[in-house]
């Protein structure tokens, strides 16, 4: 039912997903992320406890992967699937921190359904109207290295939009991309539209427009430490 780009960007440390279906909501349970430590996409019959779990599992490998002969992002893929019943009906796809890619599309899928797995970015649809769709993809990132990361995330998606995309429709489309905060660097979500993918296109632009750039440079830090006030009972004289 739907199709999508995990990747992570080797100059920026920026790791995201790209995602369109034709269902509500998309952007609600399939995109999963977390700074520093990977993205997870989870689709076909979604299973959004893959993605959460999936991130956990991640972080616990990111600490230990020297001891592994697995990167994390084959551990977790391996881990996720042994302890679901209905893996084969299941699609999922991530990328770690190091950029090592991992993806499953199981055998009960709705066709077309596939992936493309490479360094640091992987590429998964199912429900669609060909394999021409990932390939497209796969192209559009690969020659637009030299655009910024969130914007060639969409590119990537407008570019399976035009290849065929969901053989059902469309409905709604995500972005959600992480960089070096626990909160998201951008997460933009079109739920419910005749042409989600051009709609996300849309918001995206709106929000490199100077007066949310500016909003954005405000927004405090994990890394800062903040001042920390005593209440004022504790002041009083008792």
């Amino acid at each position: 039912m739907t199709f999508s780009i995990v990747a992570r960007d080797p100059k920026t440390g920026m790791m995201g997903i790209a995602v369109a279906t034709k269902h509500l909501a998309v952007g609600a349970l399939v995109p999963h992320a977390k700074a520093g430590i990977g993205a997870i996409a989870t689709q076909a019959q979604t299973n959004p406890l893959l993605g959460i779990r999936g991130l956990r599992m991640l972080e616990r490998r990111v600490a230990t992967e020297s001891i592994f002969d697995e990167t994390p992002a084959d551990a977790v893929i391996h881990l996720l699937l042994d302890h679901d019943e209905d893996r084969h009906q299941r699609q999922v796809h991530l990328v770690d921190h190091n950029g090592h890619t991992a993806a499953w599309t199981g055998r009960d899928c709705t066709d077309w359904a596939g992936h493309l797995s490479f360094p640091n970015f992987s590429v998964a649809g199912n429900m669609l109207v060909c394999g021409l769709t990932l390939e497209a993809m796969v192209d559009t990132y690969r020659a637009s290295s030299e655009v910024e990361f969130c914007d060639r995330l969409i590119r990537t998606l407008e570019a399976g939009e035009a290849a065929g995309g969901d053989k059902r429709g469309r409905q709604s489309a995500a972005l959600y991309v992480v960089h070096s905060e626990v909160y998201p660097y951008l997460d933009l979500r079109v739920d419910h539209h005749t042409n989600p993918v051009a709609e996300l296109r849309y918001l995206f632009e709106e929000s490199r427009k100077d007066y949310y750039q500016s909003f954005r440079s405000t927004m405090p830090s994990h890394a800062q430490r903040p001042r920390v006030m005593e209440p004022t009972w504790l002041t009083r004289a008792v």
